[in-house]
């Protein structure tokens, strides 16, 4: 009993020692997720984050900064594989291709992020900036991460001239394919880890062979 109690206040300890903006941020998206954007109060949020509400709007002006901020956050995490030095060859532009289309699988798929865009759908019309959030610092972020690698992939000569913007939105049509809708509709469970890795490499491989310039040279 005393040991519990001791991890119990221990535990406390270590989330309250967390930077207060990292639990503002885990605060809100947890209470988001909970109430939906209209029912949650700041007041909640700062009681969960054990800040007052002075110190919440100091870091954030209202809520859609941090819902804002919720989504750039994970964002940041999809796109860190395009982080990496840009490719010098084909065999380093495929390992980051697959690195982060299994990124990008594995942060949308997450249990919190699909709640977002549940309730971004839900929220549309009441809150539609929710939406033109989730689209703007998400998927169009992500997206232009992603035309930037296949430029700087063509300029050195990996890929063939073209237009990447297509490049792009062909890889991501064929990354999620239905899955994404039909997660929404929590009529399929999340690809694993595995799954994920090999859904990327599939998307991967289908760009390369319609892009590659080194496959196409030698074709010639």
């Amino acid at each position: 009993m005393a040991g519990r109690r001791k991890r119990t206040a221990q535990s406390r300890r270590m989330r309250a020692e967390r930077p207060a903006r990292e639990r503002v941020l885990s605060a809100a998206f947890a209470t988001f997720r909970d109430r939906g954007f209209a029912g949650a109060s700041t007041l909640e949020i700062a009681t969960r984050a054990k800040v007052s509400k002075r110190e919440l709007y100091a870091l954030f002006d209202d809520k859609q900064a941090m819902i804002a901020a919720c989504i750039e956050e994970r964002a940041k995490r999809m796109r860190a594989p395009l982080a990496l030095p840009a490719p010098q060859t084909p065999a380093e532009l495929a390992a980051t291709l697959t690195a982060f289309g299994g990124a990008v699988l594995r942060g949308v798929c997450d249990g919190d992020v699909l709640a977002v865009y549940r309730f971004a759908i839900a929220e549309s019309e009441r809150t539609p900036a929710i939406a033109r959030t989730l689209d703007s610092v998400g998927r169009q972020a992500n997206r232009a991460a992603l035309v930037r690698l296949l430029e700087q992939a063509q300029s050195r000569r990996l890929l063939r001239q073209g237009d990447a913007v297509a490049m792009a939105e062909a890889f991501f049509a064929a990354l999620w394919n239905d899955l994404l809708i039909r997660l929404l509709l929590r009529v399929t469970r999340a690809p694993s880890a595995e799954e994920a890795e090999q859904r990327s490499r599939a998307a991967t491989d289908l760009l390369l062979a319609l892009h590659s310039a080194e496959l196409l040279s030698r074709a010639k």
